[in-house]
């Protein structure tokens, strides 16, 4: 799939974007609207109007990479906040990208082993 660093954070843009924007003016909007660094080498990840296509923009070595997919059918479903960015762990972002609402995923308590004196 997307060949990004392990440790790499995802950070998912709640609004729209235009889609004709491709590698300069989306890494623009990464550091002026979502006040993050392009070239951290995390997974940015923006979406159309319409909910269909996501575009997943990242620093790779030496340059941009730009992930880009379209649904035939349906649409992404996005969670709705007031903030213009949230953070989401890559499990998620696959959940995501076969249209899975990832606002209702509810994962179980972490396990907390019992100490035996």
């Amino acid at each position: 799939m997307i060949d990004a660093d392990f440790d790499a954070r995802v950070h998912l843009a709640i609004h729209p974007v235009d889609f004709r924007m491709a590698f300069d003016s989306l890494a623009a909007i990464t550091q002026t609207v979502l006040k993050l660094d392009p070239l951290s080498g995390h997974l940015f990840v923006f979406h159309n109007k319409k909910r269909d296509r996501v575009k997943i923009l990242y620093w790779q070595y030496n340059g941009f990479c730009l992930w880009y997919k379209r649904l035939e059918a349906g649409k992404y479903r996005f969670p709705k906040l007031d903030q213009e960015t949230m953070s989401i762990s890559r499990e998620e972002l696959g959940f995501l990208l076969q249209g899975i609402d990832i606002s209702k995923i509810k994962r179980l308590p972490a396990f907390q082993p019992v100490r035996v004196y």
